[in-house]
């Protein structure tokens, strides 16, 4: 079935519920844990794609699973702050696109950041991942969906046209479309071919 992410941000207000999207094993099993430890209760939504089960990226060390905390945001330590040109934001699967991607294009001016919990939106866990980088660094929200679904919208309401009031903020998103896949492997893999193209451009 199709998780409607768009749907569940809005109605989210005045902290109703909880909206993740997890990106490692470690991460769910925190976020779980955090849902049953937690003095008040509020509905937790997950977003898990059946594709990061079998992705040979989407694994946890024991030690990250015995120690360790949810972490709202997961910044990008792989590249040196000073280098990086361009930030790239997502949630979810999206960010293994990404970091294959940067790779295989040898783009070690690009940081992705994971963006894991969406509602509360984490501003302070997302200023301090940020915080290394240069004001007026380039920040993209990236994701799958097409630019009426997903994320996208909410984020850019929340968070502006300047992100934290430092990095130029834009989105990279599938054209606005009724549907939320286009039914043809073929079609699909093209529109995520240029999906990661226009990421990485600029």
């Amino acid at each position: 079935s199709s998780a409607r992410l768009e749907r569940l941000l809005s109605l989210a207000a005045k902290d109703n519920i909880q909206i993740v999207q997890p990106t490692t094993p470690a991460q769910m099993f925190h976020c779980l844990r955090r849902q049953v430890l937690r003095s008040w209760r509020k509905p937790l939504v997950l977003f898990t794609p059946k594709s990061l089960l079998r992705h040979p990226g989407c694994v946890s060390p024991l030690g990250d699973l015995a120690g360790g905390v949810f972490q709202r945001v997961i910044a990008d330590p792989s590249i040196p702050a000073r280098d990086v040109k361009r930030l790239l934001l997502c949630s979810g699967k999206e960010a293994y696109e990404l970091e294959k991607r940067r790779e295989e294009s040898k783009r070690h001016d690009v940081a992705v950041v994971r963006v894991e919990q969406l509602y509360p939106l984490p501003k302070r866990e997302l200023e301090a991942a940020l915080a290394g980088y240069a004001a007026g660094t380039p920040a993209v929200w990236v994701q799958e969906e097409p630019e009426n679904m997903g994320a996208w919208r909410f984020v850019r309401i929340q968070l502006g046209e300047k992100l934290l009031d430092r990095f130029p903020f834009s989105g990279v998103c599938r054209q606005s479309a009724a549907s939320p896949a286009t039914g043809s492997k073929k079609s699909h893999d093209l529109e995520q071919n240029e999906l990661l193209k226009a990421a990485f451009q600029g």
